[in-house]
């Protein structure tokens, strides 16, 4: 029997190493728009918003244009930079085919949201996908999960998020689900370690081994 019903994942740094891909795409638009580059730390502060509006922000009145380079480099570049984590693709093939209602629940535009799923092959596996276009603010707002319940009229003790950062646990805590952090790749570990989830797993062996055993 399946400890949930209903299992909302993250994209990045839950299903897929990217951060070094959306690094570099930033850096990509911030050098040829702005003469400038930005390091890691600097880019992962801008996170929260889509990247829409955080290109918006930076770019101006040239938005348009470096918002199409932005997908562009990052499609064109997924191969090479990003890829799904060992055994993660198995893990969500095994949940769909358990028969658990599957959604995404990400901070993520759309178009590079869709991208990342089709590169890695899972995009047909989610019966939602609500992105950071797909709401009127950003996590840790829990709209993103909560739409999800509404849609399939799941028990909220049913419904578990899973994800890497802080805003994930935030919005799982405002809607009253349970949280598993995975800490595989999460590049606020030690904030997320602090916050008291209701799971914790440092690899997709574990966090498949408790989901499925």
């Amino acid at each position: 029997m399946n400890k949930f019903d209903g299992i909302i994942f993250d994209i990045d740094g839950t299903l897929t190493a990217t951060n070094e891909l959306i690094f570099s795409t930033f850096n990509h638009i911030t050098e040829k728009y702005l003469d400038t580059t930005y390091t890691p730390k600097d880019v992962a502060a801008l996170f929260g918003p889509t990247e829409g509006t955080i290109i918006k922000n930076l770019i101006g009145e040239n938005f348009d244009e470096a918002f199409t380079d932005y997908h562009d480099y990052y499609e064109a570049n997924h191969n090479d930079l990003a890829d799904a984590y060992d055994g993660i693709i198995q893990l969500v093939e095994n949940l769909h085919n358990s028969g658990v209602t599957l959604s995404i629940y990400t901070g993520k535009g759309r178009r590079s949201s869709e991208i990342t799923l089709k590169e890695i092959g899972l995009i047909d596996y989610f019966d939602m996908i609500v992105t950071g276009d797909d709401i009127k603010g950003h996590k840790p707002s829990p709209e993103g999960i909560d739409v999800f319940i509404e849609t399939f009229n799941i028990p909220r003790e049913r419904v578990l998020m899973v994800g890497d950062a802080p805003s994930d646990v935030k919005a799982a805590r405002a809607t009253g689900i349970k949280i598993a952090s995975v800490l595989w790749d999460a590049y606020a570990k030690e904030e997320v370690m602090k916050m008291g989830s209701d799971y914790y797993f440092h690899s997709v062996e574990e966090l498949q081994s408790f989901l499925l055993s």
